[in-house]
């Protein structure tokens, strides 16, 4: 079955940096584009981030462009997140998501599984 298995949250200082990383089972990973999802506390899923099955497309949103950078490993089945110049807004529950719109590599923005996430808390 599908397993996606975050780690590497932790506590930052803003202006820090934190890498995530998924480790992806159970399916074809270098087929699916992949995402990473956050919730801040009190408030709803925010989509941060997605990248095709290849690596060769990534896509961020506004909140986190020219800070994050998505990528993966095909070869060891694992999604990263690379946070840097980390802000307290950055806090929250990271969850790395399987898009399952198609196995063409493409990315579709349709989840269907997730993971169970790592907590990203950034203060001083």
């Amino acid at each position: 079955q599908v397993q996606l298995v975050e780690s590497g949250g932790g506590l930052v200082q803003p202006g820090g940096s934190l890498r995530l990383s998924c480790a992806a089972s159970g399916f074809t990973f270098g087929s699916c584009s992949m995402a990473w999802v956050r919730q801040a506390p009190g408030k709803g899923l925010e989509w941060v981030a997605d990248i095709d099955g290849g690596g060769g497309r990534e896509y961020y949103a506004d909140s986190v462009k020219g800070r994050f950078t998505i990528s993966r490993d095909n070869a060891k089945n694992t999604l990263y997140l690379q946070m840097n110049s980390q802000k307290p807004e950055d806090t929250a529950m990271y969850y790395c998501a399987k898009d399952g719109g198609g196995e063409d590599g493409d990315s579709y923005f349709e989840y269907d599984y997730w993971g169970q996430g790592t907590q990203v808390t950034v203060a001083s």
